[in-house]
């Protein structure tokens, strides 16, 4: 986990590609349909080691994790060769990590956080635009029609919502992938325990680590 950190906070000083915390996270139905979207990463915990994401909680991602909680990401950089895949176990950030998180949002994503019903059917655009200003305006926020900007100086006080924040991905097993010339690639795995400890956390055994061959 150190090391993909490392790699993580390289790709973003470089700014290798516009969102360099970009993954993508795979979760499976419970037919076992599995589904893929890339999100963003906003924190990478090396130790005790775990990565989290926000997002609205009755999405279709979040359905599937609490259906089935294991889940995988993978961080992919062309420009540096690089990738880190994680295999592991996802559960709810505690409240006041998400309430923390939200506080640093500006008030446009924080306003969208009430107006979407992540993952739900929508009949138009200008259905979801009605439905954010009606939303805005019952938490006394005065945003103009096109939503971009308010009516006034005064910057909104907006709580977060029950239905979203963050999601804690602890990986039982990661692998780094270094590009390597004629697809002679460097791979090598680790995989550890995890055994509960609360609802949001994990006792974690050592990592265990192996070569790969390409």
């Amino acid at each position: 986990m150190t090391w993909a950190a490392a790699w993580l906070q390289e790709a973003t000083v470089q700014a290798v590609q516009r969102n360099p915390n970009s993954m993508t996270l795979v979760t499976v139905s419970e037919s076992g349909q599995p589904s893929a979207r890339v999100v963003l990463c906003k924190s990478f915990i090396a130790d005790p080691g775990y990565v989290v994401l926000y997002t609205n909680y009755k999405s279709q991602k979040v359905v599937e994790i609490q259906l089935r909680p294991n889940v995988a990401a993978t961080f992919h950089w062309d420009a540096l060769g690089r990738q880190i895949r994680l295999e592991g176990i996802a559960v709810n950030s505690p409240e006041k990590e998400s309430d923390d998180y939200f506080a640093t949002r500006d008030w446009g994503s924080q306003l969208g956080a009430w107006g979407s019903d992540q993952s739900a059917p929508l009949e138009s655009r200008r259905a979801l635009r009605d439905q954010v200003l009606d939303r805005a305006r019952s938490l006394g926020v005065d945003v103009t029609d096109d939503l971009r900007s308010l009516k006034d100086d005064q910057i909104p006080t907006i709580s977060r919502p029950p239905h979203w924040g963050g999601i804690r991905i602890w990986p039982s097993r990661l692998e780094l992938w270094i590009e390597g010339a004629d697809r002679i690639h460097d791979r090598a795995t680790w995989s550890r325990t995890l055994t509960p400890s609360g609802d949001h956390d994990f006792d974690t055994g050592p990592w265990v680590g192996t070569r790969l061959q390409p």
